[in-house]
């Protein structure tokens, strides 16, 4: 055995995670993907947007509705929805779905605020809507910014209205105030998290009052309901059971004289949402079929009907495993096709900052421009939380990213005792699939206005299309 070994150079021996702009030639068709990228930042600035943009794509590309067909065979492109807020899509292979499928699951909700179900008063002749952030936020990041409105509202006979303001150039935006410097001595003594309280964030909407007559009780809150009855036939009673959501204004932009960054609001997880359908539209259909699933609920746990641990999702590929067996599967073949499956749980990843550098172990973190970044296990502490891939997943993973030339790093969320985080992963191994995460790399994540390599980004897209493709 010893006379069979080679004899290994440095270059063999040590491991090293090279910066890819100077390595890659397609920096045209990295840039372009990314503008076609930075269009669904700014489109999908919700779930329910995002759910709705994707379904675009799908449909253009010949993908139809799972419910619709009675079987399923080689080739077949197909889509379910979870309540506007969740999706589904797959590229049906040869073998039946009892061989297992190859899935990217990624999250499209991200941090934001969220209208109170009773949000409208005034006071002092301002009108505001009162906020319940929503997921990891750094409240103080919200004020005095420009905001938008986007959400649904069900009015009282049943029917839908789309509402969204401040995101067409031509719409007025919103705002959270903050208090001027030269006053804000007690507040700069407040804790980081305080410097903003949750019950401070309340958006300014108006302040002129209604003028239908002189002297009336609550006219300037009147007046709001007045402009959104007018253009929406909202009342508001509506307002007590609609989802509306409060999102940053700005559309996404390139960072940097180099244009090497994409910012925007969303991309925590969006980028990984957008990278796997890309991949999933360009992948060929082989003898395994492959998925996308698309979460809502993830920054708040993944609990409900449409978060990662819903049965729901459970559900739909119990109807794929039916349509491609074409008969009703035992409980045996349902969880034969759920150990067979292997998952990337495909989020996004802290990327090593210079500026922060004290939280995280420059050893084990991920780096702008080096390609995807994978974690074998989140959570926080002792591996709290944490479905902690095993070797020999993780090791395939690596050979086949290797394989496909695509340029992966390994890293932590950050030092072992300053903190963590935790993905849809467990949810899924739980269950007894093969899972790792995966994603692009992210300064200021949870911010109005993320920081992604676009290297990084197109990276990902070779990584999940490899993933699919693989034999």
């Amino acid at each position: 055995m010893d006379n069979q070994k080679q004899k290994l150079g440095a270059q063999d021996l040590l491991w090293e995670n090279r910066n890819l702009w100077a390595l890659r030639p397609n920096k045209s068709e990295i840039m372009d993907f990314c503008e076609a990228y930075k269009l669904a930042l700014n489109r999908g600035k919700t779930e329910r947007k995002y759910i709705e943009l994707t379904l675009e794509e799908l449909r253009a590309a010949g993908f139809v509705e799972l419910d619709s067909l009675e079987s399923v065979k080689a080739g077949d492109k197909v889509y379910k929805t979870v309540e506007g807020k969740g999706l589904f899509a797959a590229v049906a292979g040869t073998q039946d779905a009892r061989h297992g499928l190859r899935i990217v699951g990624a999250h499209v909700d991200s941090p934001r605020l969220d209208l109170k179900p009773n949000p409208l008063y005034e006071d002092k002749e301002i009108s505001y809507f009162k906020t319940h952030y929503y997921g990891g936020i750094k409240k103080y990041q919200w004020a005095a910014i420009p905001l938008a409105l986007v959400g649904v509202v069900y009015l009282k006979d049943g029917s839908k209205v789309d509402l969204s303001i401040g995101l067409d150039p031509a719409d007025p935006v919103f705002t959270i105030s903050d208090l001027l410097p030269h006053l804000g001595k007690d507040q700069m003594e407040r804790k980081a998290r305080e410097t903003l309280r949750g019950e401070e964030l309340n958006i300014i909407v108006g302040s002129m009052p209604f003028a239908a007559e002189e002297g009336l009780k609550d006219a300037y809150k009147l007046q709001v309901l007045h402009l959104l009855n007018e253009k929406y036939g909202i009342v508001e009673r509506d307002l007590l059971s609609a989802e509306i959501e409060v999102v940053p204004a700005t559309e996404a932009r390139c960072v940097g004289l180099d244009r090497s960054f994409v910012g925007g609001y969303g991309q925590d997880d969006r980028v990984c949402a957008y990278t796997a359908i890309q991949a999933l539209l360009a992948a060929k259909a082989g003898e395994k079929s492959f998925a996308v699933f698309l979460f809502d609920k993830e920054e708040v746990g993944s609990d409900g009907v449409t978060g990662a641990q819903s049965e729901r999702y459970r559900f739909i590929l119990n109807d794929f495993l039916h349509k491609s067996l074409g008969r009703n599967p035992e409980i045996v073949e349902s969880q034969e096709m759920i150990i067979n499956t292997e998952l990337l749980s495909s989020d996004v990843t802290v990327a090593f900052d210079p500026v922060f550098s004290d939280v995280t172990e420059p050893l084990n973190s991920t780096y702008c421009g080096k390609g995807i970044g994978i974690a074998k296990y989140t959570g926080s502490g002792g591996k709290g939380g944490t479905s902690d891939c095993s070797a020999e997943f993780t090791n395939r993973i690596t050979r086949l990213f290797d394989q496909a030339g695509v340029a992966w790093q390994m890293g932590e969320l950050g030092k072992v005792d300053q903190g963590g985080g935790g993905t849809i992963a467990k949810f899924f191994a739980n269950q007894g699939m093969q899972v790792l995460d995966c994603g692009v790399p992210t300064l200021s994540m949870h911010s109005c206005f993320e920081l992604c390599s676009k290297v990084d980004i197109f990276e990902s897209y070779k990584a999940y299309l490899a993933f699919f493709n693989a034999e």
